[in-house]
């Protein structure tokens, strides 16, 4: 009965370790990343979209990347930007890049490292590397 007792505790001691690891309230860089992407992925999609607006084709490029001081001008430019504002879509994207914006410039502002000022990186985004079959 006692090693039956140590493995119920073992497997109790793991399974709230796990749980505590998932619901850790998320840090100000992992809140960054994670809108960050979300933004340049509805970017995309905006972009790729059939019902696409000709407007879309004149907004400025959204690819994004947090170590990169230059992302600070890259969102102010798109929430300025004055096409498309007919479009929600557009509106709500950039809403979430205000927010974003937001969130780098108070919140995150002591938090985050910019790794470079390449503001032409934030121009051509680079593109995965391509498997051999």
């Amino acid at each position: 009965k006692l090693p039956t007792m140590k493995m119920l505790l073992l497997l109790t001691a793991l399974l709230s370790a796990a749980l505590l690891a998932s619901t850790a309230p998320p840090t100000c860089y992992s809140r960054v990343l994670s809108l960050s992407k979300e933004i340049t992925e509805s970017f995309k999609e905006l972009q790729t979209s059939k019902n696409v607006d000709s407007c879309v084709e004149t907004l400025p490029r959204l690819y994004l990347d947090i170590h990169n001081y230059c992302v600070l001008a890259k969102l102010r430019d798109f929430v300025a930007y004055p096409g498309c504002d007919r479009m929600v879509e557009v509106n709500e994207l950039k809403e979430k890049a205000r927010s974003l914006y937001t969130i780098l410039i108070s919140y995150c502002r002591r938090d985050l490292v910019f790794l470079t000022d390449d503001c032409n990186a934030l121009e051509i985004p680079i593109s995965p590397p391509i498997g051999h079959s």
